[in-house]
């Protein structure tokens, strides 16, 4: 990513600077520090002032923080508390806004015991996850190169699932897969549960044999930004009754993307999705949220779920997940990546939805 791109973006927070009556801003939040540095590593500090963006890190980095980032870069011999409090001391900021939900206590206390006299910190939230919220061409088309990487490596791995593969032998197949195809690692642990364990939503694969419904959920990062796609298997020959779920939860899958678009809120998304599965009486099985944000986090703002009010914007990346889940029989769930238009959305997820039959019974 171009160094302008971390540039304007610092270029905007420092301009949010006195409509929040802050003098300076702090992101240790690895995500933001990236967002608005392009820093990687893995500890970090970024103060942000009217007019300074220094970068504070240790001296393992201090190659790469000079290699990605165009800020000033101070390598700190010891805790970055002590370096970030003289550089406020110096630059005579009095008011700093931090992240409260990303920093720990232990964090906090070790900075404000080091500022200076008249120097305080104040609670910001989420200010920069909002900003995240909407990405650049160049985010996107990451997300898009991840959302391939993620489908390729699915496809790849589900051809050659036969009977008798166990659950942990099939994501680990899909892990080592993701990275053979160029992924930095996976976006989350790789879900996959078979037969009545499908009806765990966040399941984690187990060395029992793969059976009846499969539900495999998996994503990817690359290039920083992650994927995230659930597609569905059937282990033997599906009934009547497995055909008619997995036809509703398409069915409300599909209507929550038609519901997507710029302007509308991230609950009416919910409620279009919910609609469908209330028409085949499946909707008090439908035990999560719709969707949620995704870039630089798995899941990230907005989320979209039950009354949230939340308007859309074109150039968010989000998720699109409706299942159903039955205790003693199992559960179905469908995801795409999607991103939102002025005038609907982009499905940037390539693999096929429908039920994949996986050795039928003769």
């Amino acid at each position: 990513m171009a160094s302008n791109e971390f540039e304007e973006r610092r270029r905007a927070v420092a301009a949010g600077l006195a409509e929040r009556k802050l003098d300076g801003f702090l992101a240790a939040f690895s995500p933001n520090l990236r967002y608005l540095s392009g820093f990687t590593g893995s500890n970090g500090n970024l103060l942000l002032a009217p007019n300074a963006a220094i970068l504070f890190t240790d001296p393992r980095y201090s190659i790469q923080a000079a290699e990605e980032t165009s800020c000033a870069v101070r390598i700190a011999k010891g805790p970055l508390a002590m370096a970030v409090a003289a550089a406020i001391g110096r630059l005579g900021l009095k008011r700093i806004g931090y992240e409260p939900e990303r920093m720990t206590c232990a964090q906090y206390e070790a900075l404000r015991a080091r500022l200076p006299m008249r120097a305080s910190l104040q609670p910001v939230a989420g200010w920069i996850e909002r900003l995240r919220m909407v990405k650049s061409p160049g985010e996107i088309e990451r997300i898009r190169r991840s959302v391939k990487l993620n489908s390729r490596a699915f496809e790849q791995v589900a051809a050659r699932v036969r009977r008798g593969m166990k659950e942990n032998g099939l994501a680990a197949d899909l892990e080592y897969r993701m990275r053979r195809l160029g992924a930095e690692k996976p976006a989350f642990e790789t879900i996959v549960a078979g037969g009545v364990r499908s009806a765990l939503p966040h399941a984690q694969p187990t060395a029992a044999a793969l059976e009846g419904l499969v539900v495999v959920d998996m994503g990817a990062f690359l290039d920083g930004y992650a994927s995230d796609m659930t597609r569905m298997l059937f282990v033997g020959s599906p009934n009547a009754q497995v055909k008619r779920a997995y036809k509703a939860v398409l069915e409300a899958q599909l209507a929550a993307i038609d519901a997507v678009r710029a302007g509308v809120s991230a609950g009416r998304v919910d409620r279009a999705a919910r609609a469908a599965l209330r028409a085949h009486g499946l909707d008090r099985a439908f035990v999560h949220s719709t969707g949620h944000g995704l870039g630089l986090e798995v899941h990230e703002p907005p989320r979209i779920g039950k009354g949230e009010k939340a308007r859309l914007c074109a150039g968010m990346a989000i998720t699109i997940e409706p299942g159903v889940y039955i205790e003693g029989w199992g559960g179905i769930r469908i995801e795409d990546t999607v991103v939102v238009t002025d005038h609907g959305c982009e499905v940037l997820t390539p693999t096929d939805k429908a039920l994949r039959v996986v050795c039928p019974r003769a």
